[in-house]
């Protein structure tokens, strides 16, 4: 008899946290994962333990190392943000010139060569989480009842040429747009709302690398 097939879902912060748990994990359960876990990664051991955000490399990869000691673990994958991703982290100096899809995935690879386990899927989300709020517009503009909000929304991700390409730029980045065109905007509440009433299917369709890393998932849990 096979062991019962565990995936580890390690988060950025609590914005992941929430759609991992509220969006993900059902939906992975039901395409065979016997077990599906989530945390947030640590940025500080001490007497106290601080969760979210991911400031070096170092702790990420400390983090990760520790996740793969456990030997039930049959897969461990990331949620992290591109944007603003360690500057020291595998692969970031030397991105490739061209596409923002080029230059996540060298970051990627280079990621999972640094640790070599084969139990380990490097994910990072292109730009950021909000892109997802993005491919959201509808679902965000009626939680805010706000109908314009949707027309801008999806005019930024026709101009990018899809959510997940809306830029990474420090004053253009989704999640610096969303602070723009939503007045008081609550991140860790309405754009994981917004991505949950989207559900996995709507997300794969407007986000390819999202549809990707998930498909990739769902035939590891088959097999």
């Amino acid at each position: 008899m096979t062991d019962p097939k565990r995936l580890h879902l390690l988060v950025e912060g609590q914005s992941e946290l929430t759609v991992a748990q509220e969006l993900l994990v059902d939906h992975l359960r039901e395409a065979g994962w016997a077990t599906v876990t989530v945390s947030v990664v640590r940025t500080q051991t001490s007497s106290v333990t601080h969760r979210g955000g991911v400031s070096s490399w170092a702790k990420i990869r400390r983090e990760i190392q520790h996740l793969l000691g456990q030997k039930s673990l049959t897969t461990l994958t990331t949620i992290f943000d591109f944007y603003g991703f360690p500057s020291d982290a595998p692969g970031v100096s030397d991105r490739p010139a061209g596409s923002a899809e080029l230059q996540v995935e060298h970051v990627e690879h280079e990621i999972a060569a640094a640790i070599p386990d084969r139990r380990f899927l490097p994910n990072l989300v292109l730009h950021e989480l909000e892109s997802w709020v993005f491919a959201a517009a509808d679902q965000l503009s009626e939680l805010r009842g706000e109908p314009e909000l949707a027309e801008r929304l999806r005019a930024d991700c026709d101009a990018a040429g899809g959510p997940e390409l809306v830029n990474g730029g420090a004053k253009t980045a989704p999640s610096k747009r969303l602070l723009q065109y939503c007045a008081g905007y609550q991140k860790v509440i309405e754009g994981p709302l917004a991505i949950a009433d989207l559900g996995v299917v709507g997300l794969k369709g407007k986000c390819p690398r999202f549809k990707a890393w998930l498909t990739k998932l769902e035939e590891q849990a088959k097999r």
